[in-house]
């Protein structure tokens, strides 16, 4: 029987608890799924640095929407004064934003999403000048109709001289140049960013609030005209911007009650039906916590104890039916929880069933604290073991050393490439809410299990791990908050199928177990 527990409160503001070992439980006959490779991701696509061991890459954000690939003009909107300009660089060669970014993909074998405008309309013109406003009859003047589909014979270089941007002939371009790819590596596409939130951040062009009725026209004939060129790729949509965009679309005029993830996915279904082809392949969703500590939400880079505390909590939100987090949506619920991987799977089941899932932007701020590499890797071990499809982190301002690190429990390890497995096992903490346990092994080989386990704990915590055939060796890796360095903790030959293990205080920490 386990002693009782004595909690106290460390300076951080985290539980700490002196006495009483976790009981962590693994399951190897229990397989949950099949871990996707393209949750790895990251929106920053560094790839001969902190991205060399990640997946999954996005050109993403809010200058995506207005883009121009014919001449890499794009506005900055909101952003920065509703400007036309050359932020994005690439010259006056057409398509080199794109080119460049799936190139660096490609070549380091990794998958890239590419977003594809919807708006309907893209910059003209890089003039840098501020407000594009100044200009008398700016839609016609500073911007170019951005059409689906051309309707006539592609052509590369594209004609500059028609008025029109066509996002097929985009597309084919973007297919012909980069023909051969390994079998890691795939360009997908998506259906705009966040367009629940146009008129705040493109108001110049789409000053009116969105409804369910326009983004679904637009997401189903720009889907049909990729899809017309890229028959084999995969679409990203709607790039929902946060809660209120799924619920009601920001506030559209049309929803009527309705639930506009629901209402999105039904009608995208039905015009899959019609048109015979999937148009929609993965339901894309960016998630930045509105969870609250010390008055602050958890994105921001403080880590006050408070925020520490709550950011290492708010990863609870995705999965558990059993956490309210101090939040804004968690009180429009009525103080309820969130739960909201299990919640978007059952909208997903009802309204169109084998749709994938994606969070293709998400943070959680603390990036130069461990609190940061603790909900980094709770956030990964999760999107595993929930099913989730693909996931891109959004770069962070500056280092963020230890959100690396969080990556690197289950893509780094060991600093020579070891990774988590590609199938989650079942497995159990007695204390899911501080000690956290993800379990996997290798669809291709026998004899090895990789466990990441994080402790919030702010003082070190024993721990009693129990497993049937743990195998002869371990080795365990920690980061802690000395330093975002994974490191050698432990080394030693096991006799038994269960042993003791010794957490760092406010740590992740690797477990591989070998025959």
């Amino acid at each position: 029987m386990l002693a009782s527990l004595l909690v106290l409160v460390s300076p951080t503001g985290v539980p700490q608890v002196l006495d009483a070992p976790i009981v962590l439980k693994v399951d190897t006959a229990k397989v949950l799924c099949n871990i996707s490779p393209y949750i790895y991701g990251s929106n920053e696509n560094d790839w001969a640095k902190s991205g060399k061991y990640l997946t999954f890459g996005r050109q993403g954000g809010n200058r995506m929407t207005a883009y121009n690939w014919e001449n890499n003009a794009s506005n900055a909107g909101g952003d920065w004064h509703n400007q036309n300009d050359d932020f994005l660089g690439g010259g006056n060669t057409p398509g080199e934003v794109p080119r460049k970014a799936v190139a660096d993909a490609l070549d380091n074998q990794k998958t890239f999403l590419v977003t594809v405008p919807l708006l309907g309309y893209v910059a003209a013109d890089k003039f840098a000048d501020g407000d594009v406003n100044k200009t008398p009859n700016y839609l016609e003047k500073r911007f170019r109709k951005s059409l689906p589909k051309k309707g006539a014979k592609f052509q590369y270089p594209p004609d500059l001289t028609d008025d029109s941007v066509y996002q097929d002939e985009f597309v084919w371009w973007l297919e012909k140049a980069f023909p051969v790819r390994s079998e890691t590596s795939h360009i997908w596409y998506s259906l705009d960013n966040e367009p629940d939130i146009w008129s705040g951040t493109h108001s110049r062009i789409h000053p009116q609030k969105g409804t369910y009725a326009e983004i679904v026209q637009k997401s189903v004939s720009m889907a049909k005209a990729i899809k017309a060129v890229a028959p084999k790729t995969l679409i990203f949509g709607p790039a929902s911007y946060g809660w209120a965009g799924y619920t009601h679309f920001q506030d559209a005029p049309d929803a009527n009650g309705r639930d506009f993830l629901e209402t999105y996915l039904s009608e995208m279904q039905e015009a899959s039906k019609d048109a015979g082809k999937r148009l929609v392949d993965v339901l894309d969703l960016h998630w930045y916590p509105e969870a609250r500590g010390d008055n602050k939400r958890i994105v921001e880079p403080d880590s006050t104890p408070g925020i520490a505390k709550a950011r290492m909590q708010a990863t609870r939100s995705l999965w558990d039916p059993t956490y309210v987090e101090d939040s804004w949506i968690t009180q429009s619920l009525g103080n309820k929880p969130i739960n909201l991987i299990p919640l978007i799977m059952s909208k997903i089941a009802k309204s169109s069933p084998g749709t994938k899932l994606a969070f293709t932007e998400y943070q959680y701020g603390g990036q130069n604290h461990i609190s940061g590499a603790i909900a980094q890797a709770d956030t990964l071990g999760i999107f595993g073991r929930e099913g989730v499809y693909a996931a891109a982190l959004w770069p962070y301002a500056g280092e963020a050393a230890f959100v690396h690190a969080g990556f690197d429990a289950f893509r780094n390890y060991d600093g020579n490439g070891a990774q988590f497995g590609d199938v989650a096992l079942g497995a159990t903490s007695s204390d899911p809410a501080h000690v956290s346990i993800y379990a996997s092994k290798f669809s291709h080989k026998n004899g090895k299990v990789v466990l990441v386990i994080v402790n919030q704990y702010g003082g070190a915590r024993s721990c009693q791990l129990s497993m049937a055939s743990p195998g002869k060796q371990t080795r365990q890796y920690s980061v802690t908050q000395e330093s975002p360095k994974i490191h050698i903790q432990h080394f030693a030959d096991l006799k038994d199928t269960g042993f003791a293990l010794n957490l760092p205080a406010m740590s992740v920490n690797v477990l591989e177990i070998e025959e």
